[in-house]
């Protein structure tokens, strides 16, 4: 059975390119969401394996997402993406609960790789 994802992002451009990624390479992307708010409520709704998750969001950022997330569902398995490398995010985001970060702009291996490593 097909992994499933929900890829969260306020750029439909950036969901567009992860979808794209993971559809192609066998993931069934169940949904999308343009800010934490909605990425937790569809969370809640898809149940999906995996949530790739953009930091940088209006209403509720990533992080804040996550730890939502998180709390309704321990076992949660997020990824975070970010332009943003900076390292106090990347371990924010970690701490939070994500199992991996990748930076954009993407590329499609290392997307896949974090993907794979987070669903084990």
């Amino acid at each position: 059975m097909a992994v499933r994802v929900l890829v969260v992002d306020d750029a439909a451009f950036m969901r567009m390119m992860v979808k794209d990624i993971l559809s192609k390479n066998g993931y069934e992307v169940v949904g999308e969401a343009e800010n934490g708010m909605k990425a937790v409520e569809k969370y809640n709704e898809l149940k999906p394996d995996l949530v790739t998750m953009d930091i940088t969001m209006p209403e509720m950022d990533g992080i804040s997402a996550v730890k939502a997330i998180r709390k309704a569902d321990p076992t949660a398995k997020v990824v975070m993406c970010s332009a943003m490398g900076q390292q106090a995010m990347v371990i924010e985001a970690i701490q939070a609960g994500a199992r991996d970060f990748i930076v954009k702009p993407f590329q499609a291996d290392r997307v896949l790789e974090a993907v794979r490593k987070a669903v084990g």
